[in-house]
């Protein structure tokens, strides 16, 4: 399973790009909002995400119409190489995603809630597709559940005629809050989870881990003491 980055902050992608295990980034307008940027800045900020991750970085678009999403994600698809225009799951989305993907521009579909959502993005020709776990959880229903259900659904087909030549579908789990999130992702057999930074951070640490390493190093005090 791959980790991808769930946040627009550019010092907290440089740290975890440094820790080699970063392999994409995902955007949205509000984690955009919350680094105090300007629609004006937008799109140097995409680029700079960029520059900076060797992988993919959605891009999310903020129009309402198909027209407005194609037009947002040929725009957005032209920023860098590695973009990747995020739509949200809706007839006007399903829209969008099919044209862009009949011309090459990869599209990640997101609030994506439920199987037959899945299965109409990845048929519409999405290269990604984003169950959102946590929001589930928020409303008292199982989130990893229906993950798992996405992920079993997608799996019965295949999906190669629908989207970007050459290039095959796949599981974004998202709305990811905690350690216990991506280990049943990666267990489902999710291709991709994007984490927040804290979240990302948690999955490092471990209280045994933090113990056996405060151990070793007064034991080897001990031996520069002798």
């Amino acid at each position: 399973m791959k980790f991808f980055l769930d946040t627009a902050d550019l010092a907290e992608i440089e740290e975890a790009a440094s820790w080699g295990v970063l392999a994409g980034v995902t955007t949205n307008p509000t984690l955009y909002a919350r680094t105090g940027g300007k629609l004006a800045d937008f799109h140097n900020h995409i680029k700079r995400i960029c520059e900076i991750v060797d992988g993919p970085v959605s891009a999310e678009s903020v129009a309402m119409t198909r027209e407005e999403i194609i037009r947002d994600g040929r725009e957005l698809a032209a920023l860098a190489p590695n973009v990747v225009v995020k739509v949200p799951t809706m007839i006007e989305g399903l829209a969008a995603t099919k044209q862009l993907a009949s011309e090459g521009i990869p599209v990640n579909m997101t609030l994506c809630f439920t199987v037959p959502q899945a299965i109409m993005a990845a048929r519409a020709g999405a290269r990604y597709i984003s169950p959102f776990v946590g929001r589930f959880d928020d409303i008292a229903e199982d989130g990893l559940a229906q993950l798992a259900d996405v992920i079993a659904a997608l799996g019965n087909y295949d999906f190669s005629d629908a989207g970007v030549a050459g290039e095959s579908v796949e599981v974004i789990a998202a709305s990811v809050r905690s350690p216990h999130h991506v280990a049943q992702a990666a267990l489902m057999g999710a291709d991709i989870a994007t984490v927040p930074f804290a979240t990302l951070k948690k999955c490092v640490q471990h209280p045994l881990t933090d113990r056996g390493l405060d151990s070793f190093m007064k034991d080897w005090e001990k031996v520069q003491n002798a």
